[in-house]
């Protein structure tokens, strides 16, 4: 399979991001035997930057993926990609922030993650009108 260059920025950092990436939402969320192999597909085209978010569900099959892909040999390291997830609003207190965090870098099987956004700048309750979003 060809893969493609891929255009980066260079943030002030010092670390480059892809111009390009590859979100992870999909409703509804495939099965693992489905959506890792679809991953595995970008990561072996070029594709090194993943949008995900607790949100969306993808984060374990986003890591199995990674895992996989590195086991591989498809990338060099886990340096070559640049994962992006993000906090849900229930968990946007000071308190659980960083739990939130340490979850999803737990779901992703990573020590970090290259971007971590606030999904939408609002604070809702846990339960809302009978969406539960605790886990």
């Amino acid at each position: 399979m060809k893969k493609t260059e891929i255009p980066e920025v260079l943030l002030s950092s010092g670390h480059k991001m892809p111009l390009i990436g590859m979100g992870t939402v999909a409703v509804p969320l495939p099965p693992s035997e489905i959506i890792v192999p679809v991953f595995i597909n970008a990561i072996e085209i070029g594709y090194r930057h993943f949008d995900s978010a607790a949100l969306y569900g993808s984060e374990e099959s986003l890591g199995q993926a990674v895992a996989e892909a590195l086991d591989r040999g498809l990338l060099s390291s886990r340096e070559d990609l640049f994962i992006t997830s993000k906090l849900w609003c229930p968990d946007a207190h000071h308190d659980l922030v960083l739990p939130a965090l340490k979850k999803s870098l737990q779901r992703l099987r990573l020590e970090y993650v290259d971007l971590y956004l606030i999904h939408m700048p609002a604070r809702v309750k846990q339960e809302v009108e009978g969406l539960n979003f605790s886990e």
